[in-house]
């Protein structure tokens, strides 16, 4: 077997082209979209590269046969926060054989020693974590768009070298369909929240893009600057450039906002779940394609949508606001009958609050994803991650008082 760096564009076709041969008859994997997933690995489309490096290999065997294939990275951000330097990987793809998983791995690990990381994580992505990230290891159906599917195999391969989970990750689905969408007890409490005084409800709207893409961002940055370390602040330009080129298939009633007395304090992003769509374009958006898309579009082919990210201002986190904008997006799927299941993805396990708030809405754990990690540096314990977090805080705490 040999392990090639992905230069030429003969290696970058392969890269690509593996997965389709790889899942050919899966009928749960979805192909995602060749240019988005180059995208990952352009330097002028991924903003990571401002702030790290990536490297991507594919495996041949001694015919010359593509059998697999990986991408190491360095986010020094991320790498920063970390109580030791770490790296990470994704896009790990592999035939049945554990010597050839066991090689790609070994060239991750390489890679990122050479450069003074002494821990690696995976499967990650070179971005942020919303898209290509975890294990998939419970729940192997058809994903929402940019949720991982994998072969069931691979967590043994990652089990046996050695890699032990940071943190699980959680999918809950929730009928939408039926009339009564939320628990009745869910809802009470939600329509007393809803009428305080001083507290509005907005769903976003494009003609007031700029102000809706403040506000975003004005919520975002204070709610996650104080629970992720490894906190990156949130660019009004990129995310108005991405609400721009997601224009096609965003449901704006599906993003609302909160604001007490006109102050922006929560929000909740649900889109569309595209991979009802592209499953059936094969990875190529093509012009032919692009048609096919409209059309699917309107005929609401898009049954299935997915929660992206939300965020509350930590001044209102024990306000019960999400059950208020729980209810105003209630009341858009009791309008809008097409759609029929709502995936809320994901809550890690270090998250109880949310996942609470999940179950109280009576979605269900569908899906269960993993990040690993393998401590390259053995002399180092290995903690997950929600141990951290409460060692991060005792510190913190600790501080404060001294």
């Amino acid at each position: 077997m040999k392990v090639t760096e992905v230069i030429t564009e003969d290696h970058k076709r392969e890269f690509i082209e593996l997965p389709k041969r790889l899942y050919s008859g899966d009928p749960n994997w979805i192909c995602p979209l060749d240019r988005e997933t180059e995208a990952v690995f352009n330097k002028e489309q991924n903003a990571a590269f401002s702030h790290g490096e990536a490297t991507r290999w594919i495996l041949c065997d001694d015919k010359g046969k593509t059998i697999g294939r990986v991408a190491a990275f360095i986010d020094e951000i991320r790498s920063g926060a970390n109580r030791q330097p770490t790296g990470g990987f994704g896009f790990f793809e592999v035939v049945e054989s554990r010597d050839a998983a066991f090689l790609l791995f070994d060239t991750v690990r390489q890679w990122l020693t050479e450069r003074g990381m002494k821990a690696m994580d995976g499967p990650i992505n070179f971005g942020e974590n919303d898209n290509y990230w975890g294990l998939l290891v419970d729940g192997f159906m058809q994903p929402g768009f940019g949720m991982p599917y994998n072969k069931s195999y691979y967590r043994q391969y990652f089990e046996d070298y050695g890699f032990r989970t940071y943190f699980e990750q959680y999918s809950y689905h929730k009928d939408v369909g039926s009339v009564e969408v939320f628990p009745e007890r869910f809802r009470k409490i939600a329509e007393w929240i809803s009428k305080r005084p001083g507290y509005s409800y907005r769903h976003f709207e494009y003609k007031s893009q700029d102000k809706f893409a403040a506000d975003m961002v004005e919520i975002y940055n204070a709610t996650w600057s104080v629970f992720k370390e490894d906190f990156t602040p949130l660019d009004p330009a990129r995310l108005r450039s991405t609400l721009r080129e997601a224009k096609a298939f965003i449901d704006p009633e599906l993003i609302w906002f909160a604001y007490h007395n006109d102050k922006p304090v929560a929000f909740f992003i649900i889109f569309p779940d595209l991979n009802q769509i592209i499953r059936h374009f094969k990875g190529r958006l093509t012009l032919w394609n692009k048609i096919r898309f409209v059309w699917f579009r309107v005929t609401h082919e898009m049954t299935r949508a997915r929660a992206l990210v939300a965020g509350v201002h930590p001044s209102y986190q024990n306000s019960g606001i999400e059950s208020a904008i729980f209810l105003e997006l209630f009341r858009v799927f009791r309008k809008k009958r097409y759609y029929k299941e709502l995936e809320l993805s994901w809550v890690g396990d270090f998250n109880p609050k949310m996942i609470s708030i999940y179950e109280a809405i009576g979605a269900h754990r569908a899906k269960t994803h993993l990040t690993m990690r393998f401590m390259i540096d053995g002399t180092i314990p290995f903690m997950m991650y929600k141990d951290e977090m409460e060692e991060s805080r005792a510190e913190r705490q600790a501080r404060q008082k001294n």
